[in-house]
């Protein structure tokens, strides 16, 4: 049940993401007098399709295989690679009959929409569901709570902190984010004293390899769901809304400290005492291999004293975030490219469906979708042929030399282009399918 939950928030963010994105090239199509023959969601391969009406020069359907959608622009040469309408004199409807800045803007026009509803959907997540944000004047009133690797590089426990990059934040998270893990300099006050920590850009490939934040703050850790059948936490009775309060006797002062004891007990049990309905019970609990219970926390942080979000500030924020998708979706790239993020580390459609959890949360739903919309923003603008990128970078060219690419360059690009495509979604799907296997069967 858990997979087809997964599965089914994927193919509804993608059916939204896609929508959406196709209309943005549909409605710049329209806006200069374009004809749209054909607008799917996701693909019809091989002429299979689930659903379909014409209304005008227009086929509107569903297509039976859920990677993806499309729309096809008379007079383009798309990914159906259809050559015969090109043999023809171009018609005042085609799309090659257009000024390149039109045509550039009709393919920028689906990456425009993804980028709104990043924005959008992160506006919605803050105002409707986090509804607030941990102030860092009330961190900095008990000081942080450190990770292993914060200690390895030079953190302690309660420092307060001051700037990061020498940007201020009024919320603690913007000190935990992209900005931070991918290397920066933080400066902290410890016993009066303004301290300079200097963060390797390497911190997230470190982080990687280990859960929780290489900082943190006071928090209460609870089970979010109730944990899957088979699981340490399952098999000692935990369940949905336990509280953790000790392990081993220890307090537990945030999720941080909570992953850094059982990374301790790796292979062993240890007694957790936590709250039931307010109840303190104890329970021993196995930790696997990976220093893991096997649950899905819901973190609390300082509830009482939390600021609530105004429309500006989520928008203020939602922009904040919307642009750190982007920007950090291309660090990850060129690190990609320099060998620092291996290429497994790539999802495709499979892997992305475990992001989403095994029970439907809406809060958890609209980030991710935000997130994947974001991306596809940016894995869209890449100036790779069958992308929008691609047909953006020579619409470029042609604005700058005055005259377009020749159309034997363009189909043969097109060619190599989703041949590219078809051979890093085989890849991906075929890496996300053997972790799978590796998982269930324990190889």
């Amino acid at each position: 049940m858990a997979g087809l939950i997964m599965a089914g928030q994927l193919i509804l963010a993608l059916a939204i993401l896609v929508t959406f994105h196709e209309l943005g090239h549909y409605l710049a199509a329209r806006l200069f007098g374009i004809r749209v023959e054909k607008f799917y969601l996701f693909f019809d391969a091989w002429g299979k399709k689930l659903w379909s009406f014409k209304k005008g020069y227009t086929e509107y359907g569903i297509g039976w295989l859920p990677i993806g959608g499309y729309v096809k622009i008379a007079g383009m040469i798309d990914e159906s690679v259809d050559t015969e309408q090109l043999e023809t004199e171009p018609q005042p409807w085609e799309f090659r009959s257009k000024p390149a800045y039109q045509r550039f803007i009709v393919m920028i026009g689906g990456i425009v929409m993804n980028l709104i509803l990043g924005f959008l959907f992160t506006v919605l997540v803050l105002k409707s569901f986090e509804k607030s944000y941990v102030p860092i004047d009330v961190v900095n009133q008990d000081g942080i709570v450190i990770g292993e690797l914060a200690e390895e590089i030079g953190f302690k426990n309660g420092d307060k902190l001051i700037s990061l990059n020498g940007n201020t934040y009024d919320r603690f998270d913007d000190y935990v984010s992209f900005e931070a893990v991918f290397g920066g300099v933080m400066v902290v006050e410890r016993a009066g004293e303004q301290v300079t920590i200097d963060i390797p850009d390497n911190l997230f490939k470190q982080l990687s390899k280990k859960s929780g934040r290489f900082i943190d703050c006071e928090s209460t850790i609870m089970i979010a769901e109730h944990p899957e059948v088979g699981t340490n936490a399952a098999n000692s009775g935990l369940i949905m809304g336990d509280v953790f309060y000790r392990i081993n006797n220890v307090r537990i002062k945030s999720f941080t400290h909570l992953t850094k004891m059982l990374g301790e007990n790796k292979g062993q049990k240890v007694t957790i005492d936590f709250f039931r309905d307010e109840l303190l019970n104890t329970v021993t609990s196995s930790v696997d291999t990976l220093g893991k219970l096997g649950f899905k926390p819901k973190i609390l942080r300082y509830e009482n004293d939390q600021k609530p979000y105004t429309l500006g500030q989520a928008t203020k924020y939602a922009l904040k975030g919307s642009w750190e998708g982007v920007y950090y979706n291309a660090i990850g790239l060129v690190k990609m490219a320099q060998g620092d993020i291996p290429v497994k580390e790539v999802k495709s459609v499979i892997g992305m469906a475990s992001f989403f959890g095994g029970v439907w949360n809406w809060e958890r739903f609209w980030r991710m979708t935000a997130l994947i919309s974001l991306a596809l923003a940016f894995m869209n603008a890449l100036p790779i042929p069958a992308l929008d990128g691609g047909h953006m970078m020579f619409l470029i060219y042609e604005m700058i030399v005055g005259k377009p690419a020749p159309q034997k360059v363009l189909l043969i690009a097109q060619y190599i282009g989703m041949g590219l495509l078809l051979t890093l979604m085989a890849l991906t799907m075929g890496n996300d399918l053997w972790q799978i296997i590796k998982t269930n069967f324990n190889l």
